[in-house]
């Protein structure tokens, strides 16, 4: 297949050289430019023309529609899947403009991070109006672990943001009770013992753990974006006339962090505004 990757993030990078192995035609595009990258194309109209599948690795609904605009023209017939976290509203309109340009619109962000991308283990949630999917999940099956059909556009935003607000929200009771321990006379590696036999032991206490033990941030998934999908599932929450009390507390806590300079680095981090 001939396919753009519009965004060599952290994600992007890796899924873009995994579809080279796999044979297909690739070509990459970034707004920093990334010519290190063995797809990287630095036209973004090049990058897309000629293109079956337009995969858009990118921050925030308004970066998406910036990349997507300026190749309106080229999306005739294309299949473009949003793979970024954004909000159902967000999603929604960002079909419509797709499909008024010709193209086929997936929403389909994933979870799963830098590590789950390099073991081709991410898992894709799928929001499709027009059973535009089935033609491009051979691709994606090479490069996750599970496809998870949700029914229509907005349906995949909505979990994948229920998703971020678990994986948040436990984190946060993780790392409280860990500092806990610690100002009690607790060592953070006796910590982690304990908790491999208790049931508060979870997924993403396992994914953080080697993070908080070696006080290593370097971004997996950063602070300042699940800052910014805790603000979208609270404003989801809102509209919809749902309190989140909890989430309300952790996205506090993420500001505080924000304000400390930590937007960038792993949300692991976090641990630092709590005295870490």
């Amino acid at each position: 297949m001939n396919i753009a990757v519009l965004g060599l993030g952290l994600i992007g990078s890796i899924w873009a050289r995994h579809w080279q192995d796999d044979g297909h035609q690739v070509r990459g595009w970034n707004r920093s430019p990334q010519p290190a990258h063995p797809c990287f194309e630095g036209d973004l109209r090049r990058a897309v023309a000629g293109a079956n599948l337009v995969a858009v690795v990118v921050s925030d609904a308004a970066a998406v529609r910036a990349v997507l605009e300026p190749v309106s023209d080229l999306l005739r017939g294309v299949t473009v899947a949003v793979h970024s976290t954004i909000g159902v509203d967000q999603a929604q309109e960002l079909a419509a403009l797709v499909r008024g340009w010709g193209g086929s619109y997936l929403d389909m962000p994933f979870t799963g991070s830098k590590p789950a991308a390099e073991q081709r283990q991410n898992v894709f949630f799928v929001g499709d109006d027009a059973e535009a999917f089935a033609a491009v999940e051979p691709v994606y099956a090479r490069i996750s672990k599970a496809r998870v059909r949700l029914g229509g556009v907005g349906r995949a935003a909505t979990v994948k943001l229920a998703m971020n607000l678990g994986i948040a929200g436990v984190f946060q009771a993780t790392v409280e009770a860990m500092r806990l321990a610690e100002r009690a006379g607790v060592p953070r590696q006796t910590f982690f013992e304990v908790l491999d036999l208790n049931v508060a032991k979870s997924g993403v206490s396992e994914l953080k753990r080697p993070k908080l033990l070696a006080g290593d941030f370097a971004p997996q998934f950063s602070v300042k974006h699940m800052h910014k999908d805790l603000r979208l599932a609270l404003a989801l929450a809102a509209r919809l006339g749902q309190e989140l009390p909890l989430t309300s507390g952790v996205e506090r806590s993420y500001q505080q962090a924000a304000d400390a300079g930590l937007s960038e680095q792993d949300f692991a981090a976090l641990v630092r505004t709590l005295g870490g």
